[in-house]
């Protein structure tokens, strides 16, 4: 599992049947830094992600990638390659508070 940072949404009007009304998220994933492992720094890609939990904009997931997004609740024959499985309350990092 990665963590990342909700910072949009997708819309398709036109995709495949089995996609219909699958909310679609645009994240940013986050990394502990190493200069300062007191704070995230956001990666340099985007990942698209389906979304069953009601995450929005500028909240931190949990998200998994490859036949692991498969295996999240209702996603086993989605055609996807990331699901958000988690919304996340708190991050601890060498005792420092991150989220």
């Amino acid at each position: 599992m990665f963590l990342a940072r909700v910072i949009g949404s997708v819309v398709s009007t036109k995709k495949d049947e089995i996609m219909r009304g699958r909310k679609l998220l645009l994240l940013r994933p986050q990394l502990v830094d190493e200069q300062d492992p007191a704070q995230f720094r956001s990666g340099a890609n985007t990942i698209v992600a389906v979304d069953s939990l009601g995450a929005g904009a500028g909240d931190l997931v949990l998200f998994c990638q490859g036949s692991s997004a498969r295996q999240a609740t209702g996603m086993k024959t989605l055609p996807i390659d990331a699901a958000v499985v988690g919304l996340v309350d708190t991050v601890e990092v060498l005792g420092h508070r991150l989220a």
